[in-house]
């Protein structure tokens, strides 16, 4: 027997940072992002975000790998997303995303993280929040790619 938990903290933005994810819809996209996540049996902490990009604290199943599961993810709620209409300035993700892990200990302070992505966002940009996020991390940015489609 096994004993695997795997807490992921995934921040993935739109393409160009375009401004699309419009605050009337937000919770029906989220909810789509849950579904999406329920169906490959992952447990969901908190999904939040901001016109430009979404942060998801999860759960993953070790039979799971993180960039199938990303590469699912965005697929799915780019069709979603389009055939909806109601996202009328999304051209799609950008090609990347971040994902750090988490242990149990520190679920409540991502929790909290995310869920004040609105009052976060007035004193510091994503492009800010993103770097500090990988440089934080240990992982060493490479500026020719950094934030680039």
């Amino acid at each position: 027997m096994s004993y695997v938990k795997l807490i992921y903290h995934i921040v993935f933005r739109t393409k160009g940072s375009v401004q699309a994810i419009n605050t009337e819809n937000e919770r029906e996209l989220y909810a789509y992002i849950y579904g999406i996540t329920k169906s490959y049996n992952a447990f969901v902490h908190r999904i939040g975000g901001m016109p430009d990009h979404i942060h998801i604290l999860l759960e993953l199943p070790p039979t799971i790998s993180l960039s199938e599961f990303m590469r699912e993810l965005k697929k799915s709620t780019s069709k979603w997303i389009k055939e909806s209409k109601k996202f009328p300035h999304f051209i799609g993700w950008a090609e990347g995303y971040a994902a750090f892990s988490y242990s149990r200990n520190e679920i409540c302070a991502v929790t909290n993280y995310i869920k004040n992505q609105k009052e976060h966002h007035r004193v510091i940009s994503f492009t800010e929040e993103y770097r500090k996020f990988i440089v934080e991390s240990g992982i060493e940015i490479n500026e020719k790619y950094f934030l680039k489609d």
